[in-house]
């Protein structure tokens, strides 16, 4: 009796991202992207232009910053926006402004890294699982849909209240979070390359496994994995500012978006909003501008 039952990570069956479900068809045109056209894409150029402004704040942010992001003006609290603090103050009399721009530091030193980490794993993964088949292939598709089956946020959290919350665990934690999805997207695009002339004349050839995977799969698989890339890092940034927010990110006195928005949440009944608006803004600013970067590259890709 034939089995009919269908597989959930083979890429005919699987229900993918529209990100994901794209990367993968590029990737199995083996289309080589005409980047220059990237440049002439007003959303891209927006939103590179609002990522390096974040990226320069992140580097230089304590010489950029008009005040000291951690001195208290014990007479100047609950300042509203002015001439001398754009953005008012805190309730320890900190300067908003301030704030912000250094705070850009933690949350673009850790989402990249862990964004980096989850697509390292996540290829390697999804590399064996296309390539290899068999019963490495199902068992580790099982252990995928598994993880999977929890919301990765949920996951996260667990992970960190068992570990703690510290900079180097809030990274490993969302790259291994990330890891099976982007395993999933991998495979799928594995899949597909494995049917190409080229796989079978090589190992024909004798070609080593191992440089054959790396070597002749990877590149042509590479579209897919920087589409994912590119959409995990905007999920990245809105999970390290939100676990921030929860008290599971960057600890206090440190300038960060998602914990000054904590610390400061309370205030906004007695009005004194500019010290959540603006923390707000800036985690909004960077994840608009990853996800315009994204799809731009994303439909470059696709072109």
């Amino acid at each position: 009796m034939t089995d009919t039952t269908a597989d959930p990570l083979d890429p005919s069956t699987t229900t993918l991202g529209p990100a994901s479900a794209k990367a993968v068809a590029v990737a199995a045109r083996g289309t080589r992207p005409p980047w220059r056209l990237l440049l002439r894409k007003p959303t891209f150029l927006v939103g590179a232009a609002v990522l390096l402004f974040w990226i320069v704040c992140a580097i230089f942010g304590h010489a950029i910053a008009p005040y000291n992001p951690l001195a208290q003006q014990l007479l100047g609290t609950n300042a509203a926006p002015s001439g001398a603090h754009w953005f008012g103050t805190d309730p320890l009399g900190r300067d908003v402004l301030s704030r912000v721009i250094v705070g850009a530091r933690s949350i673009l030193i850790i989402a990249p890294l862990a964004t980096i980490l989850g697509t390292v794993l996540g290829t390697a993964l999804g590399l064996a699982m296309g390539y290899f088949g068999g019963t490495f292939d199902l068992i580790s598709s099982r252990f995928v849909e598994a993880v999977l089956a929890l919301p990765s946020f949920i996951l996260a959290f667990l992970f960190l209240a068992a570990l703690g919350p510290n900079t180097l665990n809030l990274i490993l934690v969302i790259g291994l979070v990330f890891t099976p999805l982007i395993a999933r997207t991998v495979r799928a695009a594995v899949l597909t390359e494995r049917h190409m002339d080229y796989v079978p004349a090589a190992r024909l050839l004798g070609e080593n496994p191992a440089r054959l995977m790396f070597g002749e799969v990877l590149p042509n698989v590479m579209p897919a994995i920087l589409v994912e890339f590119t959409v995990r890092l905007g999920y990245a940034v809105f999970t390290v500012a939100t676990l921030s927010f929860l008290g599971f990110g960057v600890q206090p006195p440190t300038a960060d978006w998602g914990a000054d928005i904590a610390a400061n949440y309370a205030n906004l009944a007695a009005g004194y909003w500019w010290q959540v608006l603006f923390p707000a803004l800036a985690i909004a600013s960077l994840v608009i501008a990853v996800i315009l970067v994204s799809d731009s590259i994303e439909q470059v890709l696709a072109s």
